[in-house]
């Protein structure tokens, strides 16, 4: 393991953008904490993406789960030090038949839970370190369906989770531009995986996205919404 390597933390990386999000990064020599609510599932998926210039190490991680976070922060501490890039791609119920005006609010809750306050509970932990790096990247893998200016009805709870997503990227940017904290929302369109279902585009291409924000130069951009590196609408 290179010790001057970047050190990068996806959530929810065992399977679809995630697991090819941490397969990017390693292929560029990333050092990737790949994370799953199970140990054996980032096992498997570390595993399936070995013999990279980068080297993958599997993680636990649920980010509903305090804590959890704070003691894979804490060992990210000891271990490394530091933290480069935070990929928040952990997201769950793409609820594409419930509507919104008699959505079940317990199931919408649970959404959120994972959706928004996984993530931000991850920023709040992970920060510190983050703060250590001399080019900090966090990236929020959102949706288009959580685009006010492209909102219809329909998935209520995913469309809310990555709509308030979207803010807590604005807020996070703002708040963070002085310590030269990158921070951006991306979508990587409909892909074909075990969430976004059969007919979508190829997951490397949405991965790719994600990858852009996280290996940014310090000039570039903080607090936008993208895909395929270009500007989409709040």
């Amino acid at each position: 393991m290179d010790p001057l390597a970047p050190i990068s933390l996806v959530t929810g990386a065992n399977r679809g953008i995630g697991q090819e999000t941490a397969r990017q990064l390693a292929d560029l020599g990333h050092t990737v904490l790949l994370c799953a609510r199970r140990i054996e599932d980032a096992q498997t998926a570390a595993d399936r993406i070995s013999g990279l210039p980068g080297t993958v190490l599997p993680r636990r991680l649920d980010v509903t789960d305090p804590d959890l976070v704070h003691r894979l922060a804490a060992s990210v501490e000891a271990e490394f030090g530091r933290l480069d890039v935070l990929v928040n791609n952990a997201a769950i119920n793409y609820d594409t038949e419930a509507r919104t005006v008699d959505v079940d609010l317990d199931e919408a809750r649970r959404t959120l839970e994972t959706n928004l306050f996984g993530a931000w509970r991850a920023v709040e932990a992970f920060l510190p370190l983050l703060r250590r790096s001399a080019h900090p990247r966090i990236v929020n893998v959102s949706s288009e369906s959580g685009s006010l200016a492209e909102m219809s009805g329909g998935t209520p709870a995913y469309g809310i989770s990555k709509a308030a997503l979207n803010a807590l990227t604005r807020k996070l940017a703002a708040e963070l531009r002085p310590d030269g904290v990158l921070v951006n929302s991306v979508c990587p369109g409909w892909v074909a995986t075990d969430m976004g279902g059969p007919g979508g585009g190829p997951v490397e291409r949405g991965a790719a996205s994600v990858v852009w924000a996280a290996v940014l130069p310090d000039s570039g951009p903080s607090g936008g919404f993208f895909r395929d590196g270009r500007p989409l609408p709040w």
